[in-house]
């Protein structure tokens, strides 16, 4: 038994099914706080979403927001810096991102992909809010770029980890948390789940990326923030740790990473 709350440290409101209105997010929010989810992420992966994303946050307290393209995205505004930082003053926005570099997805000539992610970690470092790092076969140029690019300065997290337990020291090493989705109860992500047990707690966080990814027992159907549970859950018995342990360290993880908020729940 649980008593210790949680938080989604990464999920996409706004794209779950009735996400388009706030009667709809509100559902998924309320289903969430019965297993003692207390805060919740929504993170940009848009320019044209952005308004969607940001009232969100607006309208729901419990709820903190970022800013940002994600590398796949190939139509629509291509921000600045400028841009990014412009919103990332509001109260609401605790994050850069997500960003980062998805090789599995795209073809051919990827500079673009590297240059707006080169973009993404200058506005961080220049409004001093941390990033969110979304990497998939490209965990070589993702270390590099954000060594090249300062990041370590603002640090961040290497969101929906399924990388080796060397990517996750090397991304620790430059200030970055490692946080697992549902791809940890998985049975066939073994190599990850050795990772689960290897990072320390303190450089750990928990997420959905809701609606995608939904772990065990609900893999196969959209996700949703309620379903950080059995993240939380399945990673206190894999480490062999009691629940609560796991949960108040990945709670106090993310509100120290993301330093405003905490201020979204007074």
């Amino acid at each position: 038994m649980r008593n210790q709350p949680i938080v989604d440290s990464h999920c996409h409101l706004d794209c779950l099914k009735g996400g388009e209105t706030l009667d709809g997010v509100s559902h998924y929010l309320a289903a969430a706080a019965v297993r003692n989810v207390e805060h919740f992420l929504c993170v940009c992966i848009d320019w044209e979403n952005l308004p969607k994303v940001k009232a969100i946050a607006q309208h729901f307290p419990q709820v903190s927001c970022s800013v940002g393209v994600h590398p796949n995205h190939h139509e629509g505004y291509e921000p600045t810096v400028t841009d990014l930082v412009r919103e990332a003053s509001h109260p609401k926005m605790v994050a850069i991102g997500e960003t980062g570099l998805d090789y599995f997805r795209s073809e051919g000539d990827l500079r673009w992909q590297q240059d707006r992610f080169r973009t993404h970690i200058r506005a961080a470092r220049d409004c001093g809010k941390p990033l969110i790092i979304h990497t998939r076969e490209a965990r070589e140029d993702t270390l590099r770029i954000l060594a090249e690019e300062n990041a370590r300065d603002v640090g961040g997290v290497m969101h929906c980890f399924t990388e080796s337990w060397d990517v996750a020291q090397a991304a620790m090493d430059m200030n970055f948390y490692i946080s697992f989705s549902g791809i940890v109860t998985f049975k066939t992500a073994v190599e990850l789940q050795e990772v689960a047990r290897k990072v320390p707690l303190e450089r750990m966080l928990i997420e959905t990326d809701s609606p995608y990814l939904a772990p065990i027992p609900h893999r196969g159907q959209q996700n949703e923030p309620a379903y950080v549970s059995h993240v939380v859950d399945f990673i206190a018995k894999l480490r062999g740790e009691p629940v609560d342990v796991v949960a108040q360290a990945t709670t106090e993880n993310f509100y120290q990473l993301f330093n405003g908020a905490k201020g979204n729940l007074q």
